[in-house]
């Protein structure tokens, strides 16, 4: 999980501080690269390889619509919501994420690698040599 202290200043002039948090589960992670042929890291390595920018800037907003939430107060769970996102979206706070995801490689890389837990990069790279030649050899029945 990151948690993200950002400065911006409001649409009144007030300049505040606050923290958001943004985490993907191993499950979410497992989905991601999976629903992507050839898996959604080595998509991410080409498009920014190849300068795609267009396509990298969907890639991020996806990133960050599925990662935002809140933590509830006990710890237990991270709340996210489409509610919570379009939320988070409306703010210069969102403003302030998403330029700098497209615009910093480095500090790209550090987001993505804070919100995605290390079992998850193992996992995904176990499923996606695991389920290909699975789902290509004949079935005996």
């Amino acid at each position: 999980m990151l948690k993200k202290t950002i400065t911006f200043t409001d649409y009144e002039g007030t300049v505040r501080t606050e923290d958001h948090y943004f985490n993907l589960t191993r499950s979410e992670c497992l989905k991601m690269e999976m629903s992507t042929n050839g898996g959604m890291t080595k998509l991410i390595k080409k498009l920014i390889e190849t300068q795609n920018m267009p396509e990298v800037m969907k890639i991020f907003e996806g990133i960050l619509s599925q990662a935002y939430g809140e933590k509830s107060l006990d710890g237990r769970q991270f709340v996210k919501s489409p509610e919570l996102f379009t939320a988070f979206s409306q703010t210069p706070a969102y403003d302030q994420v998403f330029f700098t995801l497209c615009t910093d490689a480095d500090e790209a890389a550090k987001f993505i690698n804070a919100i995605i837990p290390n079992e998850a990069v193992q996992a995904a790279g176990q499923a996606d040599n695991n389920v290909v030649p699975m789902a290509t050899q004949p079935t005996n029945q």
